[in-house]
């Protein structure tokens, strides 16, 4: 009971928060779309979304954290119309307890992993290969990733490290962070010496470079699928899976480094 409270104690803050930030994302209305997405879609679809208002008349109002955590507040009640996520298991996860139009359910957009660094860091260009010394390259520091327990971007860095051979070794040195954004923000502060998020969200910031990228072969491929919240599916929300497709919406994911699937 008390993690339900939180839960919609955690949804109300969100939208209060899209409902200030901009003439774009008001507060849910009547007509509206209400898109609960992956972290690392923020900048993208933030201006999908402005882009969608103006061509449709729809107010958009966007919720951006894991994707695990926002699987577990449609779970709980959440009125989101579309959901997109950082991965397949957590779609299979609402998938699995009928929770979202598998009629509707498509893979949207790919994305790299890669190694960041503080933009003023010594570190050079790092060679990414079977046993590198990722542990002498923290000397001493944390290892900014999203929790791989449940954050998508953590999930799939701690596979491509286990591929490699190197887990067991930063295994204790990892700071796990809520969402791939807040482990950008930490190697942005210079609060840790190097990071694992996706090449987009290093592509936002130049507090950060990107000193090596993982071989695609090291973990699952990233693949981002849309669908659907069941019981919320208005006109509104179907335009705007729609309009994800369109030219216009893929120009802008291209335009964040986002590769197309569909």
């Amino acid at each position: 009971m008390k993690r339900h409270w939180i839960s919609k104690i955690i949804l109300a803050l969100l939208l209060v928060a899209a409902s200030i930030a901009g003439p774009s994302q008001t507060a849910r209305a009547e007509g509206g779309v209400t898109v609960f997405a992956a972290a690392s879609l923020t900048n993208s679809l933030n201006d999908i979304g402005k882009l969608f208002s103006k061509k449709t008349g729809y107010a958009f109002t966007p919720a951006y954290l894991s994707s695990s955590t926002l699987a577990r507040q449609i779970e709980n009640g959440a009125p989101a119309n579309v959901f997109l996520s950082a991965d397949e298991k957590w779609m299979d996860y609402l998938a699995k307890r009928k929770l979202i139009d598998p009629a509707t359910r498509s893979n949207l957009l790919g994305n790299r992993l890669v190694l960041i660094a503080p933009s003023r860091s010594k570190i050079g260009k790092v060679d990414i290969k079977p046993g590198f010394d990722l542990k002498g390259l923290l000397s001493g520091g944390k290892l900014s990733m999203g929790d791989p327990a449940h954050v998508p971007a953590g999930i799939y860095a701690k596979q491509a490290l286990q591929s490699l051979g190197v887990w067991e070794s930063v295994k204790d040195s990892v700071a796990r962070a809520s969402d791939v954004r807040s482990a950008l923000v930490l190697v942005e502060r210079g609060e840790a010496p190097l990071g694992i998020v996706y090449a987009t969200d290093a592509a936002i910031t130049k507090k950060v470079r990107i000193v090596a990228v993982f071989p695609t072969a090291t973990h699952p491929p990233i693949v981002y699928p849309a669908a659907l919240v069941c019981g919320h599916e208005t006109p509104a929300a179907t335009s705007f899976l729609k309009f994800l497709k369109t030219d216009a919406a893929r120009a802008i994911f291209k335009h964040y480094g986002f590769s197309a699937i569909q």
